[in-house]
Formats: C-alpha cells, structure tokens, sequence
C-alpha cells in the first residue's frame, strides 16, 4: 500500500477557490492527493452554515474526475470516541474518499486518552477494514510521551507527523529527528511528513526551507510529503505555494510503480494506452476467461470501459511488490455500477506486463 508525491491540506473550502479551479492547481501543482478537513469532533465540517450544503463532495468527484486522490481529515478530541468514530465512518463512505487523516493533539494528552483511543480505533477499523488511515500529530513523540501513539498507530497505514519548524529554518535536521524517533517507537508505520506552509505571529517558513525539507525527504526515501494549508499558501504565502509547484518530485508513478501506471492508462480510457503497458505475449486471466496476446487485450478493454463500466473512475485503494510481482487492490465508479473489491495481481519481465490476474465484481 503506497501514497506517493507531494500534497496538500485544506482546511475551510468556503475560503478557497471553487471545485474546477482546486483541480486545476493540483494538476498545476503536481499534487497527487489533497486532503480535506470533513470533521471536527462527532460534527461534520465543511458544510455551509447559512445553505447547509455539504461543500466537499463536488470538490472529490472533481479530483477523482482527474485521477487525483482525495482524503479527508478530522480534528479529533476523545470526547467521545465512538461518536467521533461514526461521524468518521459514514463521511469516508459518503464521499467515497481514498483515505482517512486523524488529526490528534493536546486532547488527547489528557489522562485516560489510551482508552478513548482505542475504542475510537477499533470502531473505526471495524467499519473501514480496507481504507488507508493515518494519523498526523506532533513531530517528535518523546516529547508528547502522554499521546497514545501505540493505539493509534497500531491501526494506522501512514504516520503523518506535522513537522512543523516554528520560529527555527532546519527543516532537514527536524524530519530527520523525525523519522529517527518513530523508527524507534513499536509500531512503526510509513512516515509522510506534513510540513508548514502558514505564519506564526512574525515567523513563517522560507523557500529554502520548502526546498530543504522536500529534498530531505526524497533523501530518506520517504514516499509522499503533504503540506498544512492550502488557503496560506494560495493567499498569503504565494512564494511558498510556487516552491512546492515548481518541486520535481518526479514521476509518483515511478518507473516500477505499474499498478499505479495501470490505473492511469484505464482513466484515459484509450485501449491503445493500455495495452502498450503489456508485452505482445501477454496472459490476462479473469474469473469469466482468459485471453492473450494485444488484440485481445485490447478487445477486453474495450468491453469493460464501454459496456461494463462506461465512464468509470478507477482509483488504486493498495499496493504492495513482491520480486517481479505486484498484487494490487482497486474501486471504481460508473454510470452502470461499481467495484468497490478490484484485487489483482501482475507479473513483470523487461519493463512490460507478461501476466495479469484481475478478480473484481461490479454491483
């Protein structure tokens, strides 16, 4: 399971640009993914509180609409951890999001959190078994001991710590320290760190400091990066925002990385597209047949995006790699149904797909 490239959080959508113009600067950007605020405690957020209309699934469909992952995160106070739980719940699966952000801090340093934490994480994990979550908290955990972290994080895919480096500009020496102290920890979970781009009293990150920080992280091979706020760096911070775009991160696909190539191409939907990632031998096996070779491949493809799913959007939900194998899960969304279970497996010699296994149902 992989969350590559660089990303960015909103926090209030009634404050930034409308759903067309936040896809047309991610593209811009490079963004893979944007994350959302979409709770606060057991409320939603981002809701008009004059209309009452729910601002962020027009702002998701318009990402997923371009092969950009959306998440939601939520501020969460341990309260009530079964009712923060359930708002959680019924948000990822209303908006259909590709992953879920715990947002946990001063709250829940408070004595008795490890209970509320656990039951919040159980609850949640009972409901969404197969949605990527992570946890973004402090950036260094031996100083914030009362957190936790072993309930969360024992749950978690990704750990996104705010490495935020207020009123210092050593981005590099504090991610470093980072990662260093969650290796440490049991368990350790894939870190993506979330760096600052907002003013704090007089003090406000560089360019260099962007630059440090998305650098150090490419050099510690960390996977993705993700930046707290959009409306700052859209508004206030412009430098900041154009250091980020202008960042070559470079292909978040990766060369090797075909599931996340795969998916690509079916969002072109050009049968020609697809099958140019197979070798001209190459064995599709479905639950319904097998075929083999281009022509064939490419009829098959033409089958399920004009006829059994016209007009989907497919979206990679996990990936792993194993040798010259890479087994991977999807969804997808149509006119005529979804695949909420796409589970396949691929097999790689010289750079193009030789066998591909694909067991997925359409409801």
């Amino acid at each position: 399971m992989t969350l590559t490239g660089k990303g960015m959080m909103i926090w209030q959508l009634s404050r930034v640009e409308k759903a067309s113009t936040i896809v047309s600067l991610a593209k811009a950007a490079g963004f893979t993914h944007v994350l959302i605020k979409i709770a606060d405690g057991s409320y939603t957020y981002n809701v008009d509180k004059t209309t009452g209309k729910d601002l962020v699934p027009e702002v998701v469909d318009a990402l997923h609409s371009n092969g950009i992952q959306a998440w939601g995160w939520h501020y969460v106070y341990g309260n009530s951890p079964t009712g923060e739980a359930q708002i959680a719940i019924k948000r990822v699966k209303q908006l259909d999001l590709d992953g879920y952000v715990i947002d946990a801090e001063g709250e829940y340093k408070t004595s008795g959190r490890d209970v509320a934490a656990a039951t919040y994480m159980s609850t949640l994990r009972a409901s969404l078994p197969n949605t990527p979550i992570a946890l973004c908290s402090y950036r260094w955990p031996t100083l914030h001991p009362q957190l936790p972290w072993k309930q969360f994080l024992e749950k978690c895919d990704y750990n996104m710590p705010q490495v935020y480096w207020q009123d210092a500009h050593n981005p590099a020496a504090q991610l470093k320290r980072c990662v260093t102290e969650f290796k440490a920890m049991t368990p350790f979970r894939p870190i993506i760190p979330t760096g600052p781009v907002y003013k704090y009293a007089s003090w406000e990150p560089t360019s260099a400091d962007i630059s440090e920080f998305l650098t150090t992280a490419k050099e510690l091979e960390l996977s993705a990066a993700n930046f707290f706020e959009w409306y700052y760096g859209r508004t206030i911070l412009t430098s900041l925002w154009n250091t980020i775009a202008a960042f070559d991160w470079g292909d978040s696909s990766g060369s090797d990385d075909y599931p996340t190539q795969y998916i690509k191409a079916l969002n072109t939907r050009n049968v020609t597209t697809i099958s140019n990632l197979y070798a001209s031998n190459a064995v599709l096996v479905t639950s319904a047949k097998t075929v083999q070779g281009t022509t064939n491949i490419q009829s098959y493809f033409s089958t399920l995006l004009n006829q059994k799913l016209p007009g989907a959007t497919f979206t990679l939900t996990g990936s792993n790699t194993s040798g010259n194998t890479r087994h991977f899960t999807w969804k997808a969304t149509s006119s005529s149904g979804s695949v909420s279970d796409g589970n396949d497996t691929l097999g790689i010699l010289d750079g193009k797909i030789t066998y591909h296994y694909s067991y997925y149902s359409v409801k």
